[in-house]
């Protein structure tokens, strides 16, 4: 099942890379199979898109830095970098999805209500808002867990401990949001996330195997 999610993600990634994308500069490094220099690249500038206060750059950005975790997973050998950062956006996307409609529905039905009684208006919205939160809190943790485990994975594979710190400050920044500080301090993990993805460099090859020995003339 796990299997089939991702493959399905992935399908999807590569679709609207190449949609966003449609350049024969970049579709080549979107499709290259274990290619440790494209993925670091989308990962740097996915991250690096991240910072961008646009919605459509941050959209691109996510997309840009799946697909180079997707890259930099294969070439480690390790597809838990690349599944638990998705498990991660399909929590982020879940979790915004459903507050929205949780706030939708009790701001619409506490308008007809406030109709009949104005004074119930007003504790109702509060009440929409403090669910709307609440839901996207618990979200927001699951999903800062998941790229915690993304992280930890890289920084395995890959020696950066700058990984294993930005996953931490994500996971408390996620927790301390409630009181808006956290917020700050997810700021700070993901440009450590983002020193490490340049920081980061190829796993030297493997020297060849000696020449075997030619065998005595008869």
């Amino acid at each position: 099942m796990n299997l089939k999610v991702s493959s399905l993600s992935l399908a999807f990634l590569k679709s609207s890379a190449k949609l966003l994308f449609n350049s024969p500069q970049i579709r080549v490094p979107v499709f290259k199979k274990m290619s440790f220099e494209s993925g670091k690249t989308m990962a740097e500038i996915g991250a690096l898109l991240l910072f961008i206060p646009l919605p459509f750059l941050g959209i691109v950005g996510l997309i840009l830095l799946l697909l180079g975790l997707k890259d930099l997973a294969d070439y480690y050998k390790d597809n838990n970098i690349f599944q638990d950062a998705l498990y991660a956006v399909i929590f982020g996307i879940i979790g915004t999805v459903v507050a929205a409609i949780f706030l939708i529905s009790f701001l619409y039905g506490g308008a007809f209500i406030g109709m009949a009684s104005p004074g119930s208006f007003l504790g109702l919205a509060i009440g929409a808002l403090v669910g709307f939160a609440l839901v996207l809190f618990v979200f927001y943790i699951l999903m800062a867990w998941y790229f915690k485990k993304a992280l930890d994975a890289l920084a395995d594979k890959t020696g950066e401990g700058m990984f294993r710190t930005a996953g931490t400050l994500l996971l408390i920044g996620a927790i301390l949001t409630i009181i808006f500080v956290g917020l700050i301090i997810i700021f700070i993990a993901w440009i450590l996330a983002t020193v490490g993805f340049f920081s980061i460099k190829a796993t030297a090859a493997p020297p060849p195997p000696p020449p075997s020995p030619t065998p005595p003339a008869p």
